[in-house]
Order: C-alpha cells, then structure tokens, then sequence
C-alpha cells in the first residue's frame, strides 16, 4: 500500500433498536466498562498506519461532537455531520473528497470485536479486490453467499444459496474498500449493500476474508448490548464493575454480572443479579432487579441467555459445548479464578445448585470432597456438599451466589463497613486456626498434609521460574546467594508452630450470601501450617489494599482471640516472614496464569503484589540482602 489508509467510522444512526436508551445517549457513546464503544474502535483503529480518520455524525451529532472534542485530540479527524439522515452507502458518498485519496477501512460504530484489523487490510492489498469483507459464521445474520474461492456471489440465507456459492455468512461491519468503489455509490440516501452488488454486476471482485472464531458483538440491540457489557467484564475476570461516582453501596445485594456506570444511585434494600445500570440510573428501595437494563426512567427485561453472551461469541459455543458433553441443558458456566475445574449452576426444581467437574488428573478432588465434610463438621462456612460421585470426578454444592469479597469491596463503602465484614472473615480464620485444628486428627487427607520447609522452597522456586523468569524475562544474578536466602526463609517459615490453614486466604475466595452469610471457597489445598500465612494472605492481599488501620485493628482482634501461651512479639515476627512467602508465591501464581494459562487478567494483580513484596524486603534487608537488590530493581 503506497500510502496510509485513512478510515471511515459510521457512527449517525438512530438506534432505534436500542430505544428508549438512545433516546438518552447516542449508540456510539454507550459506556462498556466506563468506556464509550467509539472509544473502543477509535483506539482499535488507530493503532493502524492511518492517515486520517473520519466519522459521520446525525443522530446526536452533537453530543458526539462535543465528546470527541474532549477526547480525540490526538487524532486526526475531520467530521461529516449529515442534515439527513444518508444510509451506509450515502455516508460514504458524501464523505467521497475524503475517501478518494487512497485504500480505506469502514468500521461500523456498534461493534466490539477483536477482528485482526492488519490482517484484513494486507488480505485487501494482497488481492485484486475492489472490496474485502469481513465475515464470520454467525447464524442470526448469516445472509451473504460465498463461494469457495470466497468471493461474494450475492445475497440469500443457506437454504436459498446464490448458484455459484458454496456457503453463507454474516458481514461483520468491518470491510477495506479501494477508492474507485465510490463510483458505485449514488448521490443522497443509500445502502452499502445495493452497491455491492452492483460492483459484482460490472465484473468487479468482492472479496472476503472470513474470521469465524473471533470475538465479536453487535451492540444494536439491548440484548446484544448488555452481551458486549458482560462479555468485556469476563474477559477481564470480573463479575462487577462500579464506577467510583455510584452513591448509596449500604444494605444492597449484588449477585451474578453487575456493571454500575458513571452516577450510579443504590437505594436501600435493593437486589440486583445480572444487571447493567446506565449513566445517571437509580434502583428503587426494597426492589430486586434480575437480568435487565437499567436508565434513566426506564428498564428493559432481557432474556439471561442473551445477557449472558452473544450466540456469535468463541465463549458462546464453549459454554454450550461444554454444558451439552456434562448432559446439563439448562447449565451456565461460572467462574472465572483460576482453577482448571469447571462451575456450572445448574436448576433443581426452585433452587440452583453449583456442579463442579474436575478432570481425570485432578490430584485433589478426593480431598476437596473430604475437607468439605471435615470443616462443615467443625463450623467452618464452606459451601454444603449436595452429592458426590468420586469415580466421575463429579461434586454437587449449595449455590453460595457469585459475590465475593473482592467484588463487594468495588462498591464505595465506609470503613466501618469494611472493618465490620473484615471482622466476620477474621472470625472465620480463627475457627479454622483453633477449633478445626483441635480436631485434625478427624481428617487424615488433612492432617498429613505438612506446609514444611520443601513446600516453602517450592514457593520460591515458582516465584523465580514464573515471575523473574517467565515473566520479566530476568536472568538472576548470584543464584547461589540467593538461593542460600531462600534456604534460611524456608528453615525459618518451617519452625514456627502449625495449625491447620486455608493457605489461599484472600479476598475472591470468600463468599458473601445473598443472606448476608460467608461461604469459603477454593479449600482444597489447606494444609497444616503456619497461620500467619493465612493472615498474610487476607490483610496484606493483592486484591484489595486494606486501609492501615483497618488492617492493624483486625490483626489485634485476631491476636486477641487466638493467641494462648504465645508471647504475642514472638508470633507477630511470624507474620513478615509468611508475608515474604505469599507475595513471592502470589507473583509466581501471576505470571504462571497470565504467560502458561493465558489469562492475561491476572496481569493487573502484578503492582500492587511487587509493591507489598518490596515492603517486605524493606522491613528484612538486612536478613535478605541479595533477594531484596533482586526485587528492588523490578520496575
């Protein structure tokens, strides 16, 4: 390509799929995650060698306007507000001067995908096509016939094929277009497709480059809207996003997806499971909202299926691949730490019940099993175990919500309010420290399963190969001196006194109900060990960074209860050795799930992990010399 492309984003149309909502903001400007879809494909687009980048504007041109403004100073842009309203095809037309310069990109403004932009266009420049479109098998809008060299041969559904095509797809919106497709464009309102087909008409190749297996999402529809919404929060591993502007977070429940955008208001007594709260929306007093679309004075019903994922989604097919091979019709992958099991809340008459599969290798499923029935037996709140068929590696639990700890912290609260959830977890910990350990003996699995100095120099080790190694790329220098530290921490952390602990401790493993009640989680490595690393794990936890003193009067009301013949100097020196310990392994559990597992994610865990693991160094430099040159040096 000779020069750089300029692209064109369509962004006028009414919306009126998406009424009464575009009735309030513009479709381009509706908020994924606190931010607006053209923002998505403006930054998607640019990342392109693009010259310049233009975009049509009708339907509330000037909001449009005024929020590019504020936003796109560093593109370069020019705007084509329209009078009226001109179709895809008119669009086009009327922005022809700038268009006219060279090879371009049109992508349209409701479109969330992660489509290879590059690819698209070096598929276009490779070719001798007039036009290349981007296409993919999806079903509800499969409507393009192609044939087997894929080029466009015309329209029709897959039982009415054009003669010559061999196949059906859907156009995803995106397509690259050489400038002498204008020709083909009639002055005034028009649609892009008509003139397709006369581009086919006068001999011309419409090419297609098909990317079946992409993510993609239309968001013209409420349903295909709040889809994109909880798609983009699972791809990054959460199950609530609240904008720090939302008011009113005491006595309110949240359970399932829930997305909360700018001005958000909360009222009391509240519920809300699987649903998106617009700009400047308010819930009423003692009312449960389910799978729906909140706005301002208005609220659209959507069915959970669509809710939860857009039939054309790669995580779609999988939920239903894999729900279909368990034999569960009416079942919903959850989850999303991370385990390689799978979660599935399954319907029993007017209850759900979670279901977890684990795989054939799964060395811990008989003690998951075991350890359920050991701590449920000594008040521990783990979920209650339904059934369990151990030759299938198949479990069945009480269906403890989807709310966790580390998701409830997203909504603003006071301290009070924290400190006084914080003291239930500590009650919690204690009752596993002191009397689940007074009765181990019960649980052989469990007794014999030592946190010792083999398993603290595991910890080390995988802090070295999957953080420094695996994901900083860091050759470590005098291995042998700190090697020699990792001994002395190993042999120091294995001396101190055990009792039985959770050993992953922290804030998304602790599940609060929709009663109120805690529910714990991700048990099955519990070990005998030292609990000041249970206690490193939940106060100084990458997850949520707990107000100092928040955590220094939790830390006193857990020594109040628990420590017994003990000088309470001796045990708190425990804690910065444990706290050593966690953050490394924490680190390594980071770099392991982001680089090997692939759930980039766990990415965003990294700083505050380093910048607890330096704190700690800064406290033991003088015991830890070497390791603390190591990891000061991490940026």
């Amino acid at each position: 390509m000779d020069k750089p492309l300029n692209v064109f984003i369509l962004a006028a149309g009414l919306g009126e799929r998406l009424q009464p909502v575009t009735n309030h903001i513009p479709k381009p400007l509706l908020p994924v995650l606190g931010k607006p879809v053209l923002q998505y494909v403006l930054e998607r687009v640019s990342a392109l060698p693009v010259n310049k980048i233009g975009i049509n504007l009708y339907h509330k041109k000037d909001v449009i306007e005024n929020w590019l403004k504020r936003y796109s100073s560093s593109f370069r842009l020019e705007l084509f507000p329209e009078e009226t309203m001109l179709g895809t095809g008119g669009a086009l037309k009327n922005a022809e001067a700038f268009l006219g310069e060279s090879t371009f990109l049109v992508h349209n403004s409701d479109i969330v995908s992660d489509i290879d932009l590059v690819k698209l266009i070096e598929s276009h420049v490779s070719s001798e096509n007039l036009v290349t479109l981007a296409v993919h098998d999806c079903p509800e809008f499969n409507c393009l016939s192609i044939d087997k060299k894929g080029f466009l041969k015309g329209l029709g559904k897959t039982d009415k094929l054009h003669s010559d095509a061999v196949k059906c797809l859907a156009f995803t919106g995106i397509a690259v277009y050489r400038p002498e497709f204008l020709k083909f464009l009639p002055p005034g309102k028009s649609g892009i497709v008509d003139s397709w087909l006369k581009a086919l008409d006068a001999g011309y190749k419409v090419g297609t480059l098909d990317v079946s297996g992409c993510y993609w999402c239309d968001i013209g529809t409420p349903g295909g809207y709040s889809s994109a919404v909880i798609n983009s929060l699972k791809a990054d591993g959460e199950t609530v996003y609240i904008h720090p502007s939302t008011k009113g977070c005491k006595q309110i429940h949240l359970d399932g997806y829930v997305v909360i955008e700018e001005q958000g208001t909360l009222k009391k007594g509240s519920s809300l499971r699987n649903c998106i709260l617009l700009p400047e929306s308010r819930t009423e007093s003692h009312t449960r909202y389910e799978n729906c679309l909140l706005g301002p004075g208005f609220r659209i019903d959507i069915k959970e299926s669509e809710f939860l994922g857009s039939p054309c989604t790669p995580a779609a097919f999988l939920r239903k691949q894999e729900a279909g091979a368990q034999g569960l019709s009416e079942a919903t992958l959850i989850g999303s730490g991370g385990s390689d099991r799978k979660y599935y809340r399954v319907r029993k008459d007017e209850k759900t019940e979670v279901l977890m599969q684990s795989s054939d290798e799964d060395t811990d499923f008989q003690r998951h099993i075991e350890y359920t029935i050991f701590f449920r037996k000594n008040f521990v709140p783990v979920p209650e175990l339904i059934k369990a068929e151990l030759d299938k590696k198949i479990a069945v639990f009480e269906d403890a919500g989807d709310l966790t700890l580390y998701s409830w912290l997203k909504c603003p609260r006071d301290k009070e309010g924290i400190e006084d959830l914080y003291r239930q977890v500590m009650d919690v910990l204690i009752q596993i420290h002191t009397a689940a350990t007074g009765r181990v003996s019960e649980c052989p699995l469990l007794h014999n399963r030592r946190f010792d100095y083999e398993y603290f120099r595991w910890e080390t080790g995988y802090f070295i190969e999957r953080f420094v190694k695996g994901m900083r790329n860091i050759k470590v220098r005098d291995f042998p001196s700190i090697n020699k530290e990792f001994h002395a921490l190993a042999l120091k952390a294995d001396s101190f006194a055990k009792t039985v602990i959770h050993r992953d401790f922290q804030s998304q493993n602790i599940m609060i109900t929709k009663d109120g009640n805690l529910r714990i989680t991700d048990y099955q490595g519990a070990r005998m060990g030292p609990p000041a690393y249970d206690l490193a794990s939940i106060l100084w936890d990458p997850y949520y960074c707990l107000d100092d003193n928040i955590r220094d009067s939790l830390l006193d009301y857990y020594i109040g209860k628990t420590i017994h013949g003990v000088k309470e100097g001796d045990f708190r020196k425990t804690l910065l050795t444990c706290r050593l310990q966690r953050h490394m392994q924490a680190l390594g559990a980071y770099g392991f799930l982001s680089s090997v597992k692939g759930k980039e994610y766990f990415l965003k865990y990294v700083p505050e992990g380093l910048r607890l693991l330096k704190e700690d160094l800064s406290l033991s430099r003088d015991e830890y010399p070497k390791l603390y040159e190591m990891v000061m040096e991490f940026a």
